[in-house]
């Protein structure tokens, strides 16, 4: 029985309270929030012990791990908090506020021998998983282009991060796993109409060998619009996030295959008390955390210069380092 507590009860954070409360093999120990009437309203719907501290379910040998649905700029500290407690630990995107704290939890984890995995709830997407795994067979070639297009009307919760580190770090983290290499130069156009930080930006990314994903995004569009097009040497993928299916199109026909329908998040999270119950890798690493981090930096960096920018600028041989271990 996997024993866990969820740190932030917001809106996200009430969605794994929920999943972890009915999650066969898991026990949901305690809920955190800086407001005590927050934790308690979710304490008393889901018969949980709360606190205000989290210091509380650090401390308590009994809790195994943990998942950080908090504001970003606090991700770093909580986070760096329940590792150094010996916690596994799932926070949510961005990883982290910057690259180097993002490189300090995975090597505090690294260090004290947890699970660091990261909340990109989109690579659980049964449509998005779907196509991973027809790519990886070949289904369409080798990839060449990409284009995502995720758009919606303001948020009434993000105060602390604009568009790219909201939205579009989902689609860079897709794009980083189908080239499987990370990208050589971003550019990118942004602005902001009514947000502290940007809200609408479109980014481009440049691979090796002349390859590249364009991302539109913004908090713009009346309409919420989640797709994915994925162009390779012999065919055309479509996915629709929202919808959760998957088109296929080469030069001899259009065919769609049956896509089983399932929460993102439940994957999630249930993989995610897998890997620890297993004791293997998780299927979205803070390495993946940290690769996104190094593109949606680099983005915002380009828009505000209005040229190209190198992906990774001094945190780049971090990386490298990090990969040779």
């Amino acid at each position: 029985m996997l024993n866990v507590s969820v740190i932030g009860c917001g809106v996200w954070g009430r969605n794994h309270v929920r999943i972890f409360s009915d999650m066969p093999n898991v026990k949901l120990s305690a809920v955190v929030d800086i407001d005590e009437g927050s934790a308690r309203f979710v304490s008393q719907r889901h018969h949980v012990r709360h606190c205000v501290d989290p210091r509380a379910v650090f401390e308590d040998p009994a809790v195994d791990a943990v998942t950080i649905c908090t504001p970003t700029v606090t991700h770093a500290s909580l986070a760096l908090q329940a590792i150094e407690a010996g916690k596994h630990v799932l926070v949510e995107k961005p990883m982290t506020d910057n690259i180097g704290e993002a490189v300090a939890l995975i090597k505090a984890a690294e260090r004290r021998g947890v699970h660091l995995a990261v909340g990109f709830i989109e690579r659980f997407n049964p449509a998005v998983k779907e196509a991973i795994r027809m790519i990886d067979g070949g289904a369409i070639g080798e990839v060449i282009l990409a284009h995502t297009k995720r758009v919606s009307r303001w948020p009434v919760r993000i105060g602390d991060v604009g568009v790219v580190k909201d939205l579009a770090i989902h689609d860079i983290d897709i794009v980083n796993r189908l080239f499987g290499v990370e990208a050589k130069t971003i550019f990118s156009n942004a602005g902001s109409i009514q947000h502290g930080f940007e809200d609408y930006a479109n980014i481009v990314m440049c691979f090796p060998r002349n390859r590249g994903a364009f991302i539109e995004t913004n908090w713009l569009t009346p309409r919420k619009i989640r797709n994915l097009t994925i162009t390779g040497t012999e065919g055309i993928i479509n996915v629709e996030y929202i919808s959760q299916t998957v088109s296929v199109e080469n030069a001899d026909h259009i065919y769609q295959p049956f896509i089983e329908g399932a929460e993102p998040l439940r994957l999630e999270l249930e993989s995610f008390a897998r890997s620890i119950a297993e004791d293997t890798t998780p299927e979205v690493t803070g390495l993946d955390g940290l690769r996104a981090l190094k593109v949606c930096e680099a983005a915002i960096e380009s828009a505000r210069l209005g040229k190209p920018v190198a992906n990774g600028h001094d945190h780049y041989h971090a990386v490298e380092m990090l990969e040779e271990r």
